[in-house]
């Protein structure tokens, strides 16, 4: 074993020896023209995506929230499903009112807590109603 250890040691230093030479006598043109990735100055401009439009994600924790923010974001989740009949799911209310995808679990679950609204189905297909 120690004999196939040292083959591999002896190869990988002869081709790191040959490595370093073509490197060294390459001009800095091939370098730079052999590089795979385009520089930041040849990049196409990035097309306009609907995403792009959205407002930037905030990143990291939420500051904390006051129970009467949520109170008032409660508010507004009951105003919003009793205009509509049929209910919505915890995407369509989080659109419609432009909250954070973290802001909208304890809302709908102080909901739920204080019965102010109800819900029907599981997972993705959950539908909130208000009471």
């Amino acid at each position: 074993m120690t004999n196939l250890n040292s083959t591999i040691e002896s190869l990988a230093s002869q081709f790191a020896k040959q490595i370093i030479k073509a490197i060294r006598s390459a001009s800095i043109e091939e370098i730079l023209g052999s590089s795979s990735r385009p520089s930041t100055t040849t990049r196409a401009p990035r097309a306009t995506t609907a995403s792009a439009a959205k407002a930037p994600r905030r990143r990291g924790r939420l500051a904390r929230r006051s129970t009467g923010q949520i109170a008032e974001q409660l508010t507004s989740v009951v105003a919003l499903l009793k205009k509509s009949p049929k209910g919505l799911r915890s995407e369509e209310i989080r659109g419609t009112l432009k909250l954070d995808r973290r802001e909208i679990p304890r809302v709908l679950a102080e909901g739920l807590k204080s019965k102010s609204i109800r819900k029907t189905g599981q997972k993705r297909a959950t539908v909130y109603r208000s009471n």
